[in-house]
Order: C-alpha cells, then sequence, then structure tokens
C-alpha cells in the first residue's frame, strides 16, 4: 500500500532559520511513527506541515495522498491533533469541550454525545464529566486533550510532546491508551524527547539533530547498529580517581563518553567493565549497568544527549 504520508526533500524556513532541512520519510498505515529529538531538533515545525497549519517552504508532503498546498481542508477534516499545548476551554465542562469540539466537524449532535460519552470512559474520566476543566489536574487535562483530538475519528492522530510534564503515574496510563488505539488500527505519528516513550509506542521512528535525520529504524535496530549491548555508568566525586580508571578502559578498546555528571562505557560485557575497574583499586561513588537505550544512541551519533 502507498504510505499514508509521504515526505521527500521536505523543508521548512522561517526567513534565514532552517527548522527542518530536505528530509526524507514515509508512514505507513496503521503504524506508529516518531521524530525524537531535543528540543529545537525541528520535530514540532515537521508536525505543523503535516497538520496544514504551516505551509512546506520547500520539497514534497502528501498526507492521505493529497497535497497541503491544495487539500488542507479535506485533510485536516481526517486528523487528530494533540499539541504541545492544551488549548481547552477552562470555563466549560469536560463533557461540553467535547460536544463543541465535534461540532467543528458537523456531526450530528447525537453522533457527538455518543462519541463523548465513549471517549471519556476510555480517558477514565467519565467521572468528572460535568466538572469544569479549570481545576482538572495536568494528567486530566491532558487526557481530555486527546479525548477532543479523537471525536471525529481520525485515520492519523498527531501527537506532539503528548506526555511532557506529566508523571510517571499518568504517562504510562496514555502509553497504554495510545496502545490500545494502535491496536484498533489508528496511525499515529508521535513526537517525543523521551527515549522511553519512543521505544514503548513507535514501530519506526527517525532521530532528528538540527533539523536533519540522523538516522533511521526501528528502536531495536538502532540500538544493535549504533551502540552496544549494555551501558555502565560510573560517577566519581574524585577527579584524580577518575582520571585515573579512564586510560585503562579506553586501552581496553572500549568507547568512552565523559559527561559532566557521569561516565558512560559502552561495553558487551558490563561484568568486565567492572572487575577492570575494580583492579585499579579504583572505586567510583556509583556504578550502573544497564542495557543501552535510543539516548545512548543519539549521544553517539551527536556528541550530546536529548536534554541539552
Amino acid at each position: 500500500m502507498p504510505p499514508l504520508i509521504e515526505g521527500r526533500r521536505l523543508t521548512k524556513r522561517f526567513d534565514d532559520f532552517v527548522a527542518v532541512d530536505a528530509i526524507d520519510f514515509s508512514v505507513a498505515e496503521g503504524e506508529c511513527f516518531g521524530f525524537l529529538g531535543p528540543n529545537g531538533a525541528g520535530k514540532t515545525s515537521t508536525m505543523r506541515m503535516i497538520g496544514c497549519v504551516s505551509p512546506v517552504t520547500d520539497g514534497e508532503l502528501r498526507v492521505f495522498g493529497l497535497d497541503p498546498r491544495d487539500d488542507g481542508p479535506s485533510i485536516r477534516s481526517r486528523l487528530g491533533v494533540v499539541p504541545q499545548e492544551d488549548s481547552l476551554d477552562t470555563e466549560l465542562t469536560v463533557f461540553d469541550n467535547l460536544v463543541i469540539y465535534g461540532r467543528y466537524f458537523d456531526l450530528p449532535r447525537a453522533v457527538i454525545r455518543e462519541r463523548a460519552e465513549e471517549l471519556l470512559a476510555f480517558m477514565q474520566l467519565s467521572d468528572r464529566r460535568n466538572d469544569r476543566v479549570d481545576p482538572l489536574s495536568g494528567g486530566m487535562k491532558r487526557r481530555l486533550t486527546i479525548a477532543r483530538a479523537l471525536v471525529n475519528q481520525p485515520d492519523l492522530l498527531l501527537l506532539d510532546e503528548p506526555t511532557t510534564g506529566l508523571d510517571p503515574q499518568a504517562r504510562h496510563l496514555l502509553w497504554e491508551r495510545f496502545y490500545q488505539l494502535k491496536r484498533q488500527g489508528v496511525t499515529t505519528v508521535l513526537t517525543t524527547h523521551y527515549m522511553e516513550e519512543a521505544e514503548q509506542l513507535c514501530d519506526r521512528l527517525v532521530i532528528m539533530d538540527g533539523g536533519h535525520i540522523v538516522a533511521e529504524g526501528s528502536p531495536r535496530e538502532l540500538v544493535a547498529k549504533y551502540s552496544t549491548r549494555e551501558v555502565v555508568e560510573l560517577r566519581f566525586f574524585d577527579g584524580d580517581a577518575r582520571d585515573k580508571v579512564l586510560p585503562r578502559i579506553t586501552d581496553a578498546g572500549h568507547r568512552v563518553e565523559a559527561l559532566p555528571d557521569r561516565v558512560l562505557v559502552y561495553t558487551d560485557d558490563g561484568d568486565a567493565i567492572s572487575a577492570l575497574v575494580a583492579n585499579d583499586g579504583v572505586e567510583p561513588d556509583s556504578m550502573y549497568q544497564r542495557r543501552s537505550t535510543l539516548e545512548d544512541v543519539f549521544l553517539i551519533l551527536t556528541g550530546r544527549t536529548l536534554e541539552d
């Protein structure tokens, strides 16, 4: 089947600033596709072009096989959009926010009300149905924003940093809901700077930095291609101890990233690194052995962490 979204040399410029620099990507129907990268990487600019709210500067973009330049209204009618910031009407009730939003799609009132009740149950907000939005918690407002994006039963759901600022419990609840939507066949495009979120949700993703795509693949493929099986994190409050152990690790053929707050050692045998440090008579203030993640891939590819 043809891609649901396809970009070829897609570019977005703001005067002399190039936010998105001639990127190529495609999204298949039914998959969850992610744009991973730090703030300023070009993720949101790309999403706004896909959502037909920001014009393409150069290159080609097709959504549902249509050109956003000519068919913006037709594309937008089939989208569900969750922006970075909630844009709810805080003076209205939870239920009325959904009903009024549904009217923008010219849906019959009875259909809107039925869908609103279903979505409140789906997002665990039924007990807040008649509450005003203003006093709701951040997690509840985010769930309501996502429910609102589903009122028109979209063919494509755009999630721009959907869980930023939420506590872990609220984040995991939304992940579970996104997974249910995926099982229902909803195509999702996600931007995030949380590597765990990308690993949990995305079938495929691209890593962006400075408007460019620096890597593409499934989370597992990217880790296997660019990183090692394990990472050992060492923390030293004593600079002399750190300086003593770093040459030995490097000479042993291991990749080492010395960050301001910790030292990362990339290896396929974390136990061997632990033994090597102990044999030097150096005792780090903390030592943590873990599997490689997408954040390690980003650090290896760009020389900085996702939070930079």
